[in-house]
């Protein structure tokens, strides 16, 4: 069962590629840099502050000052939880992953350790002492739904294979921080403490980074990469870069890193689009800015890939997926709303000299109250924003409404009524394949915005738990395409499969029209009949939005077709032929030919807490059923303001 599970896990979280380009970018700059020859040999010359830089810390805004040491005094008496085996267990027993287990201590240390810095009094020592012993008595710093890739029986940890996932690469990351930062507070309590953290990061993460190059993420074999890359090899490296202290261990083992994350790009396609959508990208293409971060620092700016187009394109992915404040284009498991990552988005654009990106990065950050609002995120990365604090709070800050965009690897389009404002329509399609990342089965799909309110949605996914990486993924119906804005062709829904993909994919956009157009009938299995089904959607800049069907059988289909689409819209039946949808801020009309088109409307309440955040209030699928599909045909719907 537990090789079944990892293998499942696998299947459904990994970027099956639309070519495999070895480009190795990375490593030729590594190599045309002389990396063993300008790599610094210690982690303070990278110019982060550290405890001491009492002028850094004490000049921070009141504000922040306040919060931090705030934030700190809630832990002063924290009792620190043990992480029990039946935590670790749940997993197998009921599918709930436990990571609030794990999130509590984390958060706690992080607390007191920004706290100590931003008040410098010694005050929090204590508490931070504790927190590094008590990660140190651990067996395992990583999640429980990751344990299936040891080689022992899933459940529990086995301390004798220590291997790493995402939560043992956090960790490793924020103690060693917290190493760097307070080692020498920790000697003046007792020499012992320090010692021993770093041999617990260094046995439990950075050895076993050393030692092995079979753990998937690493892409040292033939099975593909996804987001673990470049967050997992950006918490070792910052690891490597603190706690290594021979110099040529250190090169060997950053090259190492290097070569990992050739993997994840060599894996992208040209377009840099990122197939798990925008808040994965907040790990996968941000992260892979941080890990080029840190190697420009280590290597006093001699590292340095930005004017490569497909770096350029990863970064610039994210504006493109973009509709309007907080809402982000959420195929696959990605979150309708992020706040995306301000600094990461703003210093990106710089180091590209892309000024969109620049001055979208700077627009996200004064919608969080840049320079009043603490930082969040890990300590390393709360630190990088203070240091820019000033920089982008003075920043010229510009909303990324842009046009239209199409990615055509990963075929991905969509477009606005007009450039630099987010009044009406705004519209995404896509085609691609079902093996993308996290994928749902949805070629074809689209949402639909109007005013930068959501009406024709995505939903995302639900709380994650075992089943959501196991074989029986699809039978959440989050996943199913009979959930997604597309057809239910014959009484058959798409299935999972590289081979059920899209074809005939197009784009085209001009001052008048943006339109998308996808044949999906590959994506769905052969008792569906269907021989053509070519979906298509027109933005008519300025008037209305326009879905269209063509299709056609082998044969006359035996069983039910119906049209589905999901809305966060109240939906009422205004006269035949017309449905109303109203929205956050708007009244739409929906139009089809009431002679071939029956709509059923099915209200469905949201129970679970990860889609609730951002469909609280329940949405509602309309099911059009085709009245005579006979053997082919087409249809339109179109979608205007009432």
């Amino acid at each position: 069962m537990k090789r079944i599970l990892f293998l499942a896990l696998i299947i459904v979280i990994s970027i099956d590629a639309f070519s495999y380009e070895k480009r190795d970018i990375l490593q030729k700059e590594s190599q045309m840099t002389g990396l063993s020859e300008v790599l610094v040999k210690d982690f303070s010359e990278l110019g982060f502050p550290d405890y001491k830089n009492r002028n850094f810390w004490n000049n921070l805004p009141d504000t922040i000052r306040k919060q931090y040491i705030e934030g700190a005094e809630k832990y002063l008496d924290y009792n620190w939880p043990v992480v029990r085996a039946t935590d670790y267990l749940e997993i197998i027993r009921s599918g709930d992953r436990r990571q609030g287990a794990y999130a509590a201590p984390s958060n706690a240390l992080q607390s007191l350790v920004m706290g100590e810095l931003a008040e410098g009094k010694g005050r929090f020592t204590d508490q931070i002492v504790n927190g590094v012993w008590y990660y140190s008595e651990q067996t395992w710093w990583g999640w429980s739904a990751h344990l299936s890739s040891q080689k022992a029986k899933h459940g529990l940890p086995d301390v004798n294979e220590p291997i790493i996932d995402l939560g043992v690469g956090e960790i490793a990351n924020v103690l060693s921080w917290t190493w760097f930062l307070f080692k020498d507070e920790f000697d003046k309590i007792h020499p012992l403490i320090s010692q021993r953290l770093k041999q617990e990061i260094m046995n439990k993460a950075v050895i076993p980074y050393y030692e092995r190059n079979d753990f998937w993420w690493m892409g040292f074999d033939s099975r593909s990469v996804n987001n673990w890359n470049p967050w997992t090899n950006h918490n070792m490296l910052t690891a490597i870069l603190i706690l290594e202290d021979d110099h040529q261990r250190k090169i060997e083992n950053v090259e190492k890193v290097i070569r990992s994350l050739d993997a994840f790009v060599n894996s992208y396609p040209d377009d840099g689009g990122c197939d798990e959508g925008p808040s994965y990208w907040g790990r996968a293409g941000a992260s892979l800015y941080q890990c080029l971060d840190l190697l420009a620092r280590a290597t006093k700016g001699k590292f340095n890939v930005y004017d490569n187009q497909l770096i350029k394109n990863m970064g610039t992915y994210i504006y493109k997926a973009y509709i309007d404040y907080p809402y982000f284009i959420n195929f696959a498991d990605a979150d309708a709303t992020t706040g995306g990552r301000p600094a990461i988005i703003y210093n990106y654009g710089k180091d590209i000299q892309d000024p969109v990106m620049q001055q979208f990065g700077a627009f996200l950050a004064e919608k969080q109250n840049w320079g009043i609002r603490k930082p969040g995120e890990k300590i390393d990365e709360q630190i990088m924003q203070l240091m820019y604090l000033d920089e982008i709070g003075k920043a010229t800050a510009k909303n990324a409404l842009i046009s239209d965009f199409w990615l055509p690897d990963i075929q991905v389009g969509g477009g606005r009524d007009k450039a630099d404002t987010s009044e009406g329509f705004f519209f995404a399609a896509k085609g691609g394949h079902n093996a993308e990342s996290h994928n749902h089965n949805d070629l074809g799909s689209c949402v639909l915005y109007f005013n930068g309110k959501p009406c024709l949605i995505d939903l995302g996914r639900e709380t994650y738990t075992a089943h959501t990486f196991s074989s029986r993924r699809y039978e959440i119906w989050t996943m199913q395409s009979q959930y997604h804005n597309i057809p239910k062709i014959n009484g058959s829904d798409q299935l999972a499969g590289r081979e059920y993909k899209a074809k005939n994919t197009g784009f085209k956009s001009d001052s008048k029209q943006v339109i998308f157009s996808t044949d999906i009938s590959d994506a769905y299995p052969k008792e569906a009949g269907i021989k053509k089904w070519e979906r298509s959607y027109r933005l008519d800049r300025g008037k209305q939005f326009v879905i269209k069907d063509v299709y056609q059988f082998n044969k006359t289909p035996d069983n039910t077709t119906t049209l589905n689409f999901i809305t966060y819209c109240k939906i009422s039946q205004n006269s035949p032929g017309s449905l109303l949808l109203q929205g956050e801020n708007f009244i739409l009309e929906m139009k089809y030919d009431s002679k071939a088109l029956a709509p059923e409307i099915e209200f469905i309440e949201v129970t679970d807490g990860g889609l609730k955040r951002y469909w609280p209030n329940g949405v509602t699928r309309i099911v059009f059923t085709l009245k005579t599909p006979n053997t082919g045909g087409e249809n339109s719907i179109t979608v205007a303001k009432k």
